[in-house]
């Protein structure tokens, strides 16, 4: 079982290391007593992937970590182009719905190689020299379709505003700008955060893709163990571990979803 170990830290670790975290579900695992693994009832699939569970978990922290990162820079550049489809200036808002329809219907597969391969392996900074990992790269992919999503949130969630409050924030002679700070967005956030969250959870999946352009994910996690133990009862139970770590991340992010969509309704 050693062995095992080592071939994972010797495989891609060169995109991995920015990603390291998740030690307090580590040290978690690591806690359950060992007798139960020393007992010869112990199915050997299920040795196996107590073996590699550690390395799974480390695995699914770097699709969140991935994630979290492409959500958050997705959203702020979404805000500036949903910003961009109501402004009132037509060149303006022609190049943002350029934006939001090119990024908002190209696969994301394509979007991911698109930014691996477009941007350099390493950046120069007259004598210096930087690499540009992989999962960078992937950051930037999956945050393109997220910006075209959050735009046309952000403009959805403006529109649906009835006409009657613009009226009465204008009948108070506050200026365009007064009237998104203290009347509109604070009722866009509340409309916004049900459709940003399911968004969140489709990225999260999305990033399992990451493993196609080189990444060390939970995916290709699983590919190593699976390729390393080579026994097709321990290949199906890795990956329905898969299925289950995904499960258990996005599920919880449906609900809540749900939740705030009953709550909004209600008002």
């Amino acid at each position: 079982m050693a062995s095992d170990s080592l071939t994972l830290k010797a495989g891609p670790a060169r995109n991995w290391r920015p990603l390291q975290g998740g030690g307090l579900i580590l040290a978690a695992v690591a806690a359950v007593p060992a007798w139960w693994l020393a007992t010869g009832s112990t199915p050997a699939a299920v040795t196996h992937l107590w073996v590699w569970g550690p390395a799974l978990l480390r695995g699914m922290w770097a699709n969140v970590y991935i994630s979290v990162l492409a959500v958050a820079l997705g959203s702020g550049v979404g805000l500036l182009v949903g910003a961009a489809l109501l402004s009132r200036q037509a060149g303006l808002r022609w190049l943002a719905s350029l934006w939001v329809q090119a990024f908002r219907n190209a696969p994301v597969l394509v979007l991911i190689y698109f930014t691996t391969y477009v941007f350099p392996f390493e950046l120069g900074l007259a004598s210096w020299r930087f690499p540009f990992p992989d999962w960078v790269k992937v950051v930037l992919g999956l945050a393109l379709p997220t910006s075209a999503n959050v735009a046309e949130i952000f403009r959805g969630a403006i529109q649906s505003i009835p006409s009657a409050q613009w009226e009465a924030a204008q009948s108070l002679a506050l200026r365009r700008h007064q009237i998104y700070r203290l009347v509109i967005l604070p009722q866009c956030l509340r409309r916004m955060l049900p459709p940003w969250m399911n968004l969140y959870a489709s990225i999260t999946m999305s990033t399992s893709l990451a493993s196609l352009v080189g990444v060390h994910d939970v995916v290709d996690t699983a590919q190593i163990a699976s390729t390393t133990v080579a026994r097709s009862d321990f290949t199906v139970l890795v990956y329905v571990s898969l299925l289950a770590l995904f499960f258990a991340y996005c599920y919880p992010i449906a609900r809540f979803t749900q939740a705030l969509e009953r709550r909004h309704a209600r008002h």
